[in-house]
């Protein structure tokens, strides 16, 4: 166990020591008022504390992506544990805490508007499809995955029909009632569930001294498919994901000072991580190499893994309270994925939140859409949401480089990981066959062209925002004297 236990070591001293200097390369105002405050509106604008925050982020963040991504990683065997670690501390973290931040400062504004306005207005278009892609796609594998898991607990009594049906009534109160109704009191108890099923796990494998293989570069995946770029697409909610940044603008609204931002999201993306490294150890030890796990992933995709770990591990009664908590994470994604799709929606055409009906013209469309989407095929559904997350993330870091470069601070802690996932994301587009299909060997060529072309527009764009003598990073605010 020493690789699986020093990876979650480095974690945690990562946020304390790496997280620190993120946050001090930013610049903490601590007097500067937040949206949460001078943008209140009772509905997506309320101050919440910093544990309620952290709570719902990590909720927010943590679907079905640390445990079913980590699960199918785990066929590669320990190199997954080095992309969760580096991923979690140098890209995803810092992705995290870049979006938050640079939302909380530009008065709660989503990914497609913080796009236009640092990378171009054309971006914000383009942005705005992309993240409704991914929020659509997100919203509907989180129906279908806890709905799969609810179904297989109840030994298939329950139709699945009317298990979606009454996941899809929760996450539409939820996406139109005023965050603190539904989403910031529930959460309390979805959380502790999530934490049963995490540390019970952890200890179990302490205590039965599971054996986790240790530290090798090689790919051990049954099917010898490429490390490079399938495991940073297979893993990414418990690395990297571009679905964060969708979600830490929900946050930046309700987040009372910026001093809070490290823990709510840099924090909670280290724990993500944590929670990824325990799932993905738990898949390569419980069933007798990389073959057998192959075995039960094809019987029932990561849901029957899940299953099947929670009760070898911890027993029928607590696996189950186990199994509860794995449901709760892509509940507690899916909801504030469509809440994030109608806001995302309400900025683009400048319609007011305020009236629930209002809400209503938004949310309706969206759930509509969803509904036609199970119909898919879910590991179709699956592949094109991974491509669709990090392609966002790519965006996300490429504003967070292009906001700290503008302000004269070390914009490559959000550059470097930007043009590392960039050409994986045309890596993948390529080769895959959700995508154009061509060699590997042909598209890892093409993208180095496409990926040196997209630093060259970066340049670009620095180059034309930075002649503007009147440009703001950061919206002022009026001090409330009062």
């Amino acid at each position: 166990m020493v690789t699986f236990l020093l990876s979650i070591v480095l974690l945690i001293i990562g946020y304390f020591t790496y997280g620190y200097y993120i946050e001090k390369i930013f610049g903490v105002k601590e007097e500067r008022p937040t949206p949460a405050y001078d943008q209140q509106d009772n509905v997506d604008f309320v101050p919440m504390n910093t544990k309620s925050n952290a709570l719902i982020q990590l909720l927010n963040i943590a679907g079905v992506g640390p445990i079913f991504g980590p699960i199918m990683g785990a066929l590669y065997g320990p190199v997954a544990f080095i992309w969760i670690v580096l991923g979690c501390i140098f890209a995803g973290a810092v992705h995290d805490y870049l979006t938050g931040m640079i939302s909380i400062r530009n008065k709660g504004a989503h990914l497609p508007e913080l796009a236009g306005k640092f990378l171009g207005k054309a971006m914000k278009h383009v942005v705005n499809v992309f993240t409704l892609l991914l929020l659509l796609l997100t919203g509907t594998v989180f129906v279908s995955s806890p709905a799969i898991l609810i179904h297989g607990l109840f030994d298939k009594k329950i139709a699945l029909g009317v298990i979606i049906l009454v996941i899809f009534i929760y996450y539409f109160l939820s996406t139109v009632l005023p965050i603190d109704k539904i989403i910031g009191r529930i959460y309390p108890l979805f959380g502790a569930f999530l934490l049963i099923s995490a540390v019970g796990i952890f200890v179990r494998l302490l205590q039965t001294g599971a054996p986790i293989p240790e530290l090798t570069l090689s790919n051990m995946h049954p099917d010898n498919l490429p490390i490079f770029p399938l495991l940073f697409f297979t893993i990414s909610c418990g690395a990297l994901s571009g679905f964060h940044a969708t979600q830490s603008p929900i946050i930046s609204r309700t987040t009372k000072n910026e001093r809070n931002a490290r823990p709510i999201f840099y924090g909670m993306m280290i724990l993500e991580g944590i929670i990824a490294m325990i799932w993905a150890a738990a898949a390569m030890s419980l069933f007798d190499g990389y073959g057998g796990l192959k075995e039960v992933l094809a019987q029932g995709e990561a849901a029957l893994v899940v299953s099947k770990a929670s009760t070898m591990l911890l027993g029928s009664f607590i696996g189950t309270i186990a199994i509860l908590g794995v449901i709760v994470l892509p509940i507690t994604s899916g909801d504030t994925a469509f809440r994030s799709a109608r806001m995302i929606i309400a900025d683009y055409i400048n319609l007011s939140q305020q009236s629930i009906l209002k809400r209503f013209y938004i949310a309706i469309p969206l759930f509509v859409i969803s509904f036609i989407l199970t119909r898919m095929d879910f590991s179709v559904l699956w592949r094109y949401f991974s491509w669709a997350n990090q392609t966002t993330a790519v965006i996300a870091l490429w504003v967070g480089a292009m906001y700290l470069l503008l302000a004269k601070k070390n914009y490559l802690v959000a550059a470097l990981p930007a043009i590392f996932m960039t050409y994986n994301v045309f890596v993948y587009i390529l080769s895959q066959p959700i995508g154009f299909g061509l060699s590997l060997t042909l598209s890892y060529y093409i993208s180095v062209v496409l990926t040196a072309f997209i630093i060259f527009l970066f340049a670009l764009q620095y180059k034309k925002m930075s002649n503007r003598n009147a440009f703001e990073l950061d919206y002022p605010v009026v001090f409330n004297k009062g």
